[in-house]
């Protein structure tokens, strides 16, 4: 168990050192008194001439001076120790607050954070279904009676009915499907950029996943979710528009 320490000690063996003094002094000077008064005589001490009175006083008193030199050392010793272990505890006491206040900083930073990818995945469901309407837009562009016909409006509203019952990445896998039928690359780049509305579309979908993209960055240190996003199907649907924007 450690041990308790009294505050009070420091100052009675400061107290105890003074008083030691006290009385060494006393008993010195009553030394000196009865000395004078038995060997000399007061007036013979007096009668003394000043130059030999002052070496008397000197050797009297110079024990005097060497006691209370030493005990004001050690008594400022004594301070200095208490000081240093006042200045060590306040150091602590810093420290530890230090401690608590990084830990808060940190737990708020977290929940910032947290916070943030909150409202990201929230805008992200939006913004994923604006693209799955460009992607149809694109898509009936191509394929449907305005395009190559392949697709009928009866066909283009059952994928619509889909895409309004969840089917988040519907039109972006099916234009995905029909990149990789094409056996040319002109004809490939023609699924997308092959008119001005189709163009159009592109820049569009391109804009949008773009910003995404940059929201995403800002709330995700580790990556996670900007690379959920490029290997999703509206993220490979935008590399192959960037590739064709280029050609």
């Amino acid at each position: 168990m450690a041990e308790v320490r009294d505050p009070g000690d420091h100052g009675t063996r400061r107290d105890q050192r003074i008083q030691w003094g006290l009385v060494l002094t006393f008993l010195w000077l009553g030394t000196a008194v009865l000395y004078v008064a038995t060997q000399m005589g007061w007036s013979g001490f007096l009668r003394q001439p000043l130059g030999d009175m002052g070496d008397f006083l000197d050797g009297a008193f110079a024990p005097l001076a060497f006691l209370w030199l030493v005990l004001g050392l050690f008594l400022q010793q004594r301070e200095l120790m208490e000081n240093n272990r006042a200045i060590q505890r306040q150091y602590e006491i810093m420290q530890r607050t230090a401690e608590h206040a990084e830990v808060q900083a940190r737990a708020v930073s977290a929940n910032e954070l947290h916070a943030r990818q909150d409202t990201l995945m929230e805008v992200t469901r939006m913004v994923t279904h604006q693209l799955e309407v460009i992607a149809s837009l694109l898509y009936f562009s191509s394929q449907g009676s305005v395009g190559s016909g392949v697709v009928s409006d009866e066909e283009m509203d059952d994928l619509y009915a889909r895409l309004g019952l969840g089917e988040s990445s519907l039109f972006s896998r099916r234009l995905l499907l029909l990149r990789f039928q094409q056996d040319q690359e002109s004809d490939a780049r023609d699924l997308f950029y092959g008119t001005e509305i189709r163009r159009q579309h592109c820049e569009d979908f391109i804009r949008s996943f773009e910003r995404l993209l940059a929201s995403a960055k800002d709330c995700d240190p580790d990556g996670m979710i900007v690379d959920a996003l490029c290997g999703s199907a509206q993220g490979r649907l935008y590399r192959i528009m960037t590739e064709f924007r280029g050609a």
